[in-house]
């Protein structure tokens, strides 16, 4: 019945379900987080929780709005929208923090082999969705739907700066000074493609703009 319930869906409604599912995990594992910077006096702890808490605002804002407003309001979901490009561009802050305390402290999860074949696996295929899903959102036109997808790839991004601090401490061979070479380098782009989405929320749609105004 739930798989029925599941498939009798918009396609509209099966994003924003996605999207709260991901909040209640991004709430957890932020807290999480937290609650082990805190017991521990670990800033990287602490800096982690901070960027799942503002991931969870974000997702919060949108499943919120979807909520209480049963009717779609463009004008109120290009706030949702411009208002979520804000918090990536703080979202970039506290990532430039977490790329800092990866090289000053050489920080990564040491994993075995089979596990990081798998985190790999699913962090690749969580970013290809996310992309494809983001291309698809310009098609839809809908300002909620843009903010929920690029919620969804400044994620998966995140994912990936994650995996590969793993993978090089997992994987012996590669020299430190080239381990943080990759983690600044890595962490950069990372930073870059956050302010860039940011950016991207919050600019005016010129095919829209008339409609933004009104």
């Amino acid at each position: 019945m739930m798989l029925d319930a599941i498939k009798s869906l918009s396609k509209r409604q099966k994003v924003l379900l996605m999207a709260f599912l991901s909040l209640v995990f991004n709430i957890t594992y932020g807290l999480g987080n937290a609650v082990l910077g805190i017991l521990s006096h670990s800033w990287w702890f602490l800096t982690v929780a901070a960027y799942y808490i503002i991931l969870s605002i974000m997702r919060f804002a949108v499943v919120l709005y979807e909520k209480k407003n049963r009717r779609r309001n463009r004008q109120n979901e290009i706030f949702i929208k411009r208002f979520s490009g804000l918090m990536f561009l703080f979202l970039s802050i506290i990532l430039t923090g977490t790329v800092f305390l990866t090289v000053k402290q050489d920080i990564g999860t040491k994993f075995h082999e089979v596990v990081m074949i798998t985190i790999a696996t699913y962090t690749f295929t969580k970013i290809v969705f996310a992309i494809i899903k983001l291309c698809k959102s310009k098609q839809d036109g809908s300002p909620l739907l843009t903010t929920v997808r690029n919620i969804s790839l400044a994620d998966a991004v995140v994912s990936v700066f994650s995996l590969q601090r793993s993978m090089l401490t997992s994987f012996e061979g590669m020299a430190p000074a080239d381990i943080r070479l990759f983690n600044v380098l890595t962490g950069s782009g990372v930073c870059l493609v956050i302010i860039v989405l940011g950016l991207n929320l919050m600019r005016k749609d010129t095919k829209n703009g008339k409609n933004e105004n009104r």
